[in-house]
């Protein structure tokens, strides 16, 4: 299968962009706008294989989007701003066990504890994590996904939220950024898992983990 990677930089003079950036449901809208109509059967995200993190970084904000189909870049409203797409095949060749790489992930680190707990306790039927646990969780997501984690830095994000379109229900994912390196232990389970993202809000901006070689200084 052939991944694509696009890079959406928003000008933050376009109105679209603006409320696109502020909601998770409207955004998770515009990705999948970029993509034909006719694909637009039960599923279309997981058909389409899209998943998107959006993310500020020192050169400003900026949405990644990775599909299984190139997103029509021509239906994004004029004046959105700058976007470009490349496919990910070479990277996805090139990996093996036993290179080294940089990874990032805005994840939704939860649990779902059991009727008797949350009883007992008083819980929500999922329970967002935060610090160790956060890091615990996400420490078992990679090594499910043929990581071995070399560093771990974690930091809270501001939640994926808004309200579907279609009902107005609310729409929450708390969200936690996952960073560092790690060394490949199967490349096949990580390519699948690169697929198909980590946890859940995958539809809301979560779960897309990015990776690149990481040279370990000698």
């Amino acid at each position: 299968m052939t991944l694509w990677l696009t890079r959406i930089i928003p000008d933050p003079r376009s109105r679209d962009a603006r409320r696109d950036n502020a909601g998770a449901v409207d955004l998770h809208h515009r990705m999948m706008s970029l993509f034909p109509d006719h694909v637009a059967d039960d599923e279309p995200r997981r058909r389409l294989g899209v998943l998107f993190r959006s993310e500020s970084t020192p050169a400003g904000d900026q949405i990644l989007l990775q599909s299984a189909r190139q997103p029509d870049l021509d239906r994004l409203p004029t004046g959105y701003g700058q976007a470009a797409t490349k496919p990910l095949t070479p990277l996805l060749d090139a990996l093996r066990p036993g290179l080294h790489i940089r990874y990032r992930i805005a994840a939704n680190p939860i649990r779902k504890p059991g009727r008797t707990t949350r009883e007992l306790y008083q819980l929500k039927a999922v329970v967002p994590l935060q610090g160790s646990a956060a890091d615990d969780w996400w420490t078992r997501q990679a090594e499910s996904s043929g990581l071995n984690l070399d560093t771990l830095h974690s930091s809270p994000l501001d939640a994926a939220q808004g309200h579907r379109h279609s009902d107005q229900r609310p729409v929450k994912h708390d969200r936690v950024l996952f960073e560092g390196t790690a060394v490949i232990t199967d490349a096949d389970r990580l390519r699948t898992r690169l697929t198909d993202g980590i946890g859940k809000g995958k539809a809301y901006g979560c779960g897309l983990l990015s990776i690149a070689p990481h040279r370990r200084p000698q």
